[in-house]
């Protein structure tokens, strides 16, 4: 018969030995879990476009976005795209280079309600997609190449106010060299065409790539201008393609703390 003594020691050590188990795989799981959730972090910063040097206006000529970039129109000059600030689009405006900017809405005798902002909240982009069209552009870090990424906004389709005509919209989105394309929507003169939300899938090709916004709209003469909102830009790793692999990340990491547990277990009991 053993020892009373030895199998006390016994219970002592195995019994230490849960404790450090159970921390090791209590830390474990929090550290893939915080993996986990950092895979899962949105890429874009300042999607809202809440973070402005002036307010609403003109991107590049009296207000930023930060971390945006308003390109050029290619005739010397940068695109004619505007931040609005909450409630503003049919009532004050925004200032540009050109003068005041204003969408038509109930508050200015528009057909259709344009609500305060878009479903994300606070400012939204408004780009002219016939005269002097330029992108809005932000550099994207820290992609993995081939993994999936999955693009998430809401957008509209609005028109100046003061002008009269049907109006099209539409956003062209490049991440790197992949470009992806909105439906292409009809907004009636004086209208307003509700906001919409709209998802991409892209496969990164470099750890760094630009992401752009590029209004189209139509007619092309600027007398109907016709303006493509834009607002809560996101950029995750794409779920359906992450998660499953984080998952068995994770199972793989929890399996290979088990076997040291059935290892060390076999060394108390020997």
């Amino acid at each position: 018969m053993e020892h009373p003594t030895n199998l006390n020691n016994q219970k002592i050590t195995i019994s230490s030995y849960t404790l450090r188990t159970a921390a090791a795989i209590g830390f474990t799981v929090m550290a893939l879990s915080a993996f986990a959730t950092s895979a899962k972090a949105n890429l874009v910063f300042n999607g809202s476009f809440s973070t402005t040097t002036n307010g609403g206006g003109q991107l590049g000529y009296n207000t930023n976005a930060q971390y945006w970039t308003n390109d050029s129109d290619g005739q010397g000059g940068v695109g004619y795209n505007f931040i609005f600030a909450s409630g503003t689009g049919d009532t004050t405006g925004s200032n540009g280079i050109d003068g005041n900017v204003a969408l038509w809405g109930l508050n200015n005798g528009g057909i259709d309600t344009l609500p305060a902002s878009s479903p994300d909240g606070g400012n939204y982009i408004g780009d002219d997609g016939a005269y002097e069209v330029g992108a809005i552009q932000q550099t994207i870090t820290g992609l993995i190449v081939g993994d999936k990424y999955q693009l998430g906004f809401w957008w509209a389709g609005a028109q100046q106010s003061g002008f009269t005509g049907t109006t099209t919209e539409q956003w062209k989105v490049t991440l790197g060299t992949q470009t992806q394309s909105t439906a292409v929507v009809t907004d009636p003169s004086h209208g307003f065409t509700g906001w919409m939300y709209q998802t991409f899938t892209y496969t990164a090709t470099s750890a760094t790539e630009v992401l752009s916004f590029l209004a189209v709209g139509t007619p092309v003469n600027p007398s109907e201008p016709p303006f493509v909102l834009l607002d809560g830009v996101t950029l995750n790793q794409d779920p359906a393609v992450s998660e499953p692999g984080t998952r068995s990340f994770m199972l793989g990491g929890l399996g290979l703390i088990g076997l040291g547990a059935i290892r060390s277990k076999n060394r108390v009991r020997r």
